[in-house]
């Protein structure tokens, strides 16, 4: 139950990952980091692992974006 939380939660910051890849909308990565250190704790507590690697992607994804524009653009 878990992991089926831990994915669900992943995929809803993935997409506000993904948006804020857009050069304009970047301060979206704000919102979609911690949302995803939620699916992260989430998906630690479970048993399997899928829904903790999807969001270690999407944690990495959207702080190396946060990181290399400063956090701003």
């Amino acid at each position: 139950m878990l992991n089926i939380l831990s994915i669900l939660v992943g995929l809803v910051a993935g997409l506000l990952a993904f948006i804020g890849i857009i050069p304009i909308i970047s301060l979206v990565n704000w919102i979609a980091f911690p949302i995803a250190l939620v699916g992260l704790a989430l998906g630690v507590m479970s048993d399997r692992t899928s829904g903790r690697n999807l969001n270690l992607v999407v944690l990495a994804i959207s702080g190396l974006r946060l990181f290399l524009t400063g956090g701003i653009f």
